[in-house]
């Protein structure tokens, strides 16, 4: 039995759900970091005097540093490895949010927002990535949605720091409590192993063996003194054009498309809700309370996309939560009384983010092991292209008599076009192994 089989074939336990608790708790903090700059910028924006189009920047200069991070992280990750890229962005962030708390002006502030930006768009493709190759196959879709999960916690805490700190201590408060992730970096090295497709891949065969025995040993499974290897994949130098190479220009095309919409939306109407609200008449204390609310309204659209993703398969569950979404912000849109917000709200909220958990366990399924954090990568930098421009988007519709019932016919609109390109180019993965998907 080769090494990846051997990986595959241990039972689900300590191990998997160890794995699962360490790396989430580095996907909360990197969602942590992106949530305080909607809260933190709607106080920042009164003491700052700031435009509607700095506002807009940002969030959007952000954006271009995920974009960059997101790429490069990629490559690096299937280059040096997917733990050592793990911590280095984590700690990267946590450094540069912390940092924003004393940036003297508006263009330090950008400075230290793009520099954020690398880490947070660095750390999420190399963490799926690292989580898929150690999940067998008959529950990867469910650990990754679980792993998604803690994006939904990290934004609950930036919710509950906001509007605990904010209000009394002020906003350069916020942004220090953001800066206690890079501790974190200790426990990432201690529990987490690295990659082994990843080991295997760049020939270093002893140390993977020797890491599958320990495996084996700590699943209580027999442990195989012989070492047998399949080739993960040819080996070969990472290209941009193997993404656009049969069989894989289909797939990233769909993914592309997938990963700049459904950020589109994500961003433009969570990075803006609590200014939207506000526009809309309500207080700071209460928009904070309004999305907080929408933000609880996550956690079990996790759940509910964890148990269908392998019920249903990828594609329809992907595909329905995302036209579901489609219909809430719609009718979210129109609404006029508070109960109205709050109800479409959650939904949309619920919908909005079983999609993300879907769709970060059918990314990796599209590629190879030598291109599946490259590619994983590209597609979520195609998709922070996407959150640079829905800031300014948002900010130049929202200035409009009817800006907010215009803000989400237009999300409306491009929710439904994500859904049609899943129904249309998507290929169904569910059950099958990395190895079998990524030929």
């Amino acid at each position: 039995m080769d090494l990846v089989s051997r990986v595959q074939r241990l039972p689900i336990g300590k191990f998997h759900y160890t794995l699962l608790w360490v790396i989430g708790l580095g996907w909360m903090f990197d969602a942590m970091d992106t949530g305080l700059i909607s809260f933190i910028l709607t106080k920042m924006a009164e003491e700052w005097q700031m435009t509607p189009s700095e506002k807009g920047w940002v969030v959007s200069i952000g954006f271009v540093g995920m974009a960059i991070g997101a790429v490069f992280s990629g490559g690096l990750a299937d280059r040096i490895g997917r733990r050592t890229v793990f911590a280095i962005t984590l700690v990267t962030y946590s450094i540069a949010t912390a940092l924003c708390a004393v940036a003297p002006n508006l263009t330090w502030l950008l400075v230290f927002r793009f520099v954020v930006g690398l880490g947070l768009g660095g750390q999420l493709p190399v963490a799926v990535t690292l989580v898929s190759e150690y999940i067998p196959a008959h529950v990867r879709g469910r650990f990754i949605v679980l792993l998604e999960s803690f994006w939904g916690l990290g934004w609950l805490v930036a919710a509950l720091i906001s509007y605990f700190v904010i209000p009394d201590y002020g906003w350069h408060i916020a942004f220090l409590i953001g800066g206690l992730p890079a501790i974190y970096v200790f426990m990432i090295l201690k529990k987490v192993p690295e990659s082994v497709p990843y080991l295997i891949n760049r020939g270093r065969i002893q140390e993977a063996h020797a890491l599958v025995q320990k495996l084996e040993r700590q699943c209580g499974v027999e442990v195989i003194e012989t070492i047998e290897v399949k080739p993960v994949a040819e080996k070969q130098n990472i290209s941009f054009l193997q993404l656009w190479s049969n069989p894989f220009a289909k797939r990233t095309l769909m993914l592309w498309l997938i990963w700049f919409g459904i950020v589109f939306s994500y961003y433009g109407i969570f990075t803006w809700l609590p200014s939207l609200l506000v526009k809309q008449g309500y207080s700071i204390v209460q928009s904070f309370e309004y999305v907080l609310g929408m933000i609880l309204a996550q956690l079990p659209g996790y759940v509910a996309a964890a148990w269908l993703v392998e019920k249903l398969g990828r594609k329809a569950t992907l595909a329905g939560f995302i036209g579901m979404c489609a219909v809430s912000a719609y009718f979210f849109g129109q609404a006029t009384s508070v109960s109205m917000i709050m109800l479409w709200g959650c939904l949309m909220s619920f919908f909005n983010l079983g999609a993300w958990g879907v769709l970060y366990t059918y990314t990796p399924e599209q590629y190879p092991t030598n291109i599946r954090a490259f590619g994983s990568g590209w597609a979520s930098a195609i998709g922070r292209m996407g959150g640079i421009v829905a800031p300014l988007v948002v900010t130049h519709m929202m200035v409009a008599s009817n800006g907010f019932s215009a803000v989400f016919m237009m999300f409306t609109a491009v929710l439904v076009g994500v859904a049609l390109v899943i129904l249309i180019l998507g290929e169904e993965t569910k059950g099958k192994t990395l190895e079998e998907i990524g030929l």
